[in-house]
């Protein structure tokens, strides 16, 4: 792996760290800033990465600028990161901030990359969509893809699919910890004890999730594997049928997108 500069040391920033270390990336090659220092401060300390005391001595060296603080703070980055960022790879990980924006505040990076990681990246289960403002060489592909895969699964995506892509693998975690906690309130509601029900719930959501990740049948094949007719199964799934439970997500999910929407648009 080339040498990669952290700007910002937050939550995300600490998992593709710990990402990369697992991979075998030496801490030597990886440095982290923050305008506090604070976050850096404390990352370095737990991780052995270099901790930069300036933003020049951050980004000199590196060949991979990752843009971690948060995302409101783009507009008002340091002037200097223009400069600094000249002929470097510049990946950013900021909800809602386009292409264009990051183009107006790096315009002399060799290249740009927008991603949308998801919280199962703080353990290496992420999936992370991205696109580039321009076609990736071959070395600046792998340079992405590396860094990417250390938290998980990457999908190279259109940015207009970006929004979309939020409402499902950004937000859903969100979603499936709602699911989760809801059916675990249903087997308390049905006789078990609130621990035996976060057992069930999280251990099932859990094992499904793995069923269907390692299998190729669709998740319809795999809910009629184990849908009797007339069964205790097929009762529930009648209930969310007559709930219209798959259009309730199509409404969960539009209304994500549409708040990416409006985000990236400044509202």
């Amino acid at each position: 792996m080339p040498r990669i500069a952290f700007i910002g040391a937050g939550r995300m920033a600490s998992a593709i760290v710990d990402g990369l270390l697992a991979a075998g990336t030496k801490p030597t090659d990886l440095v982290c800033f923050s305008a506090s220092g604070t976050t850096a401060a404390a990352l370095a300390a737990r991780t052995h990465i270099q901790k930069a005391e300036t933003l020049e001595q951050a980004c000199t060296d590196a060949d991979l600028v990752i843009i971690a603080f948060k995302p409101q703070h783009l507009d008002t980055a340091d002037h200097r990161l223009m400069a600094l960022t000249r002929g470097k790879l510049v990946l950013s990980v900021l909800a809602a901030k386009t292409i264009d924006h990051l183009a107006a505040v790096f315009p002399h990076a060799r290249n740009l990359v927008r991603t949308m990681p998801n919280t199962p990246s703080a353990i290496g289960a992420g999936i992370t969509g991205w696109c580039s403002r321009t076609p990736l060489s071959a070395s600046d592909r792998s340079i992405v893809v590396g860094t990417l895969g250390a938290i998980g699964q990457e999908l190279e995506i259109q940015e207009n699919k970006i929004d979309a892509l939020m409402g499902v693998s950004g937000c859903g975690p969100a979603f499936v910890f709602e699911f989760t906690g809801a059916l675990r309130d249903a087997g308390i509601a049905a006789g078990l004890t609130p621990e035996e029900a976060e057992t069930l719930a999280v251990e099932t959501v859990l094992g499904s999730a793995r069923l269907m990740a390692r299998t190729d049948a669709s998740p319809e094949e795999l809910r009629d594997q184990v849908t009797s007719p007339n069964g205790t199964t097929y009762a529930g799934l009648q209930v969310l049928k007559a709930r219209e439970f798959r259009a309730t997500m199509r409404e969960v999910v539009a209304a994500a997108k549409t708040r990416s929407e409006e985000l990236a648009s400044g509202k």
